[in-house]
Parts: C-alpha cells; sequence; structure tokens
C-alpha cells in the first residue's frame, strides 16, 4: 500500500510565452492553484510522511517570495521585464525555458521541492499546477 500527502497553495503570476503567435504570446496573468504530493519510505515519528501545515508554509513561502505578483519570463524576455521593473518596480522571476504551465510545474517538482524538503524525509512526487478552471498541468517524478 502506498500512502501520499497533497498540500495546495494558491498564487497569481503573470507571464507571457515568447514564440507564440497566439493570446499566449500577450502578457497576462493567473490565479493558480499548485498541489504537491509527497511519499515517504517510513513515517516519521509522529505518524506521518510530512507535517501539513509545515510543508504548505515552506512551499507558501517560496511561492509568495518568488512567483506571488510577479511576471515570470523567459530568460530571452529581459528587455521587457527590465521595463516591467522600472516601470511598476514590479518582480521579475526568469526562468531558463519559456514560463508554460508544463514548464513551471517541472521548475517546481525539480528545482523547489527538492531545496525545500532536502532533509523532511519526504519526497514530492507529483505536482499539479491548475492555471485556471479549465485548464491545468500534472507532472510526476
Amino acid at each position: 500500500m502506498k500512502t501520499t500527502v497533497t498540500v495546495s497553495v494558491n498564487f497569481s503570476g503573470a507571464h507571457r510565452l515568447v514564440g507564440v503567435n497566439s493570446v499566449c504570446g500577450n502578457l497576462h496573468g493567473y490565479f493558480y492553484c499548485a498541489e504537491f504530493t509527497f511519499i515517504a519510505d517510513k513515517l516519521n515519528k509522529t505518524g506521518m510522511i510530512i507535517e501539513f501545515e509545515s510543508a504548505k508554509q515552506k512551499l507558501k513561502k517560496w511561492l509568495d517570495e518568488n512567483w506571488d505578483h510577479t511576471v515570470i519570463l523567459h530568460k530571452s524576455d529581459k528587455k521587457l521585464g527590465e521595463a516591467i521593473a522600472k516601470i511598476t518596480g514590479q518582480k521579475i522571476f526568469y526562468l531558463d525555458v519559456n514560463p508554460t504551465t508544463e514548464n513551471k510545474a517541472e521548475y517546481l517538482i525539480k528545482t523547489v521541492c527538492p531545496k525545500l524538503f532536502k532533509t523532511s524525509g519526504a519526497k514530492c512526487v507529483k505536482v499539479h499546477l491548475q492555471e485556471t478552471p479549465e485548464n491545468s498541468v500534472s507532472i510526476e517524478h
């Protein structure tokens, strides 16, 4: 039997997709719901995979500091990012890849979660990123 734990964190952010000939090539934003699913080889001393509130606080802190109410852009879009930051003072977060929902979910599971939970004994094995009520992405590790 495999037991998992899932916590959810919400954030709002804007992005623009480079090289896309649709409305997604325009700067726009969403209210995201990110779900993070964890497993562990064994339960911790209190009988949990990971403590819900602790996991949620770590993830929320990272999202609040990096992506919430931030413009997320491809690193090739620095001219736009610099102009936005200069005019609005808004924080810009650059990714090495186009900031699609797929790439953001992959960044969360491969880069963010391993840093935040490296000593917890729990491993994030799935990120489900809901972009709109109709569109979402799931990635499993």
